[in-house]
């Protein structure tokens, strides 16, 4: 994923080919600082990849979605740090048995800690893995959901909802904040000029504390005075200039059902990138009513009633290794959205034995 997409604080890359394990990262660039959309096979990104992630957020626990939390754990263990990790019920005990497989007798107190969340229709249910304690489970409590977000950053927020698989899958969508924008026209109609006010509101908006009076300049006649608005975030709530945030839906596996289109409808609808498994062929709908994911067929559905900006399939089935380009041919992409295409494979094909390269007698080449 290369070509340059309409977002503004985020830059999404997808780290896996047609056919490997899904892993979307979302850097969020004014932060520094990564998201990661499930977790399998990850032994090929880049040491400093895996130390920039915040959060990871996992659909679901199959093998080929949360595998590589071994080696996030590998290259992160040691780092004075806290990762969050987001996904369905169980999701802790599943983390506490990957922990309790290794020995931690030589902990340190600066090792990272794992937050992980179990995400539940209207809670959120919390532990703690600290490594100075060998990644022991400590559990933190449950706080309610009053909406579909999970996770809030500077520059964006994460929803999600939980869709039928065969179990719980969660799906999400990452949505960046509004920027600050002001509607010129208003200035005109009120009288107000700009001046130092509309930096410290801009400030304000961006600290996340628009409440409160704000001294503003307004014109009248030849003259301008100064004028003391007791509500700044009323103020700015008429000023501001009406925009649409961009977004990116993580739409993982599911069975194509009524209960799951409708939860799609209402999670994804209308965003600017729909990264969306495409596990089988048309031609093999029944296997994918019966293992409960989608074909291309459920996929231009699905397309059809969400209409985003751009589409990237992914997760095809193996079982198409020779074929894989049949997908993009069944696909029917609707009107005003564009295509995404991945090659097959992006992680390095493994080594061979006659491929490695022969002992070098003690010495350095």
């Amino acid at each position: 994923m290369h070509r340059r997409l309409p977002f503004r604080y985020i830059e999404p890359s997808f780290f896996a080919g047609l056919l490997d394990d899904p892993l979307l990262l979302v850097n969020m660039r004014p932060e520094g600082t990564s998201l990661l959309f499930d977790c399998g096979q990850a032994h090929h990104l880049a040491k400093r990849v895996l130390k920039s992630i915040r959060a990871v957020f996992i659909s679901h626990a199959h093998m080929d979605h949360f595998m590589g939390i071994d080696t996030l754990v590998r290259h992160t263990h040691v780092s004075p740090k806290t990762i969050d990790i987001f996904g369905p019920p169980g999701i802790a005990a599943k983390m506490a048995h990957k922990f309790t497989g290794y020995d931690w007798n030589l902990t340190e107190p600066y090792w990272c800690t794992f937050r992980v969340h179990e995400v539940f229709p209207d809670r959120l249910v919390t532990a703690r893995f600290p490594g100075a304690e060998g990644f022991a489970c400590i559990p933190e409590g449950e706080t309610s959901r009053a909406d579909k977000t999970i996770f809030r950053a500077d520059t964006l927020r994460v929803e999600a909802d939980l869709f039928d698989h065969k179990l719980p899958s969660l799906s999400f969508r990452v949505t960046e904040r509004e920027s600050f924008l002001v509607d010129a026209s208003f200035f005109e109609r009120e009288n107000l000029v700009a001046g130092e006010w509309l930096r410290e509101l801009k400030g304000r908006f961006y600290g996340g504390t628009l409440a409160g009076p704000l001294t503003v300049l307004r014109r009248g006649g030849d003259r301008v005075a100064v004028e003391t608005v007791d509500d700044a975030a009323a103020l700015y709530a008429a000023i501001r200039k009406e925009q649409v945030t961009s977004s990116i839906g993580y739409l993982g596996d599911m069975g194509f059902c009524e209960e799951n289109l409708a939860k799609a409808r209402a999670l994804l609808q209308g965003v600017t990138l729909l990264v969306c498994e495409c596990s089988f062929l048309a031609a093999d709908k029944d296997k994918a009513r019966a293992s409960h994911h989608l074909c291309t067929d459920d996929v231009s559905i699905l397309m059809e009633e969400l209409r985003p900006a751009f589409i990237l399939p992914m997760h095809l089935s193996k079982t198409y290794i020779h074929r894989w380009e049949a997908m993009y041919d069944e696909l029917r992409l609707p009107a005003g959205t564009t295509w995404l295409k991945i090659p097959p494979h992006v992680a390095p094909r493994p080594l061979i034995p006659c491929e490695l390269p022969p002992p070098c007698n003690g010495r350095l080449p």
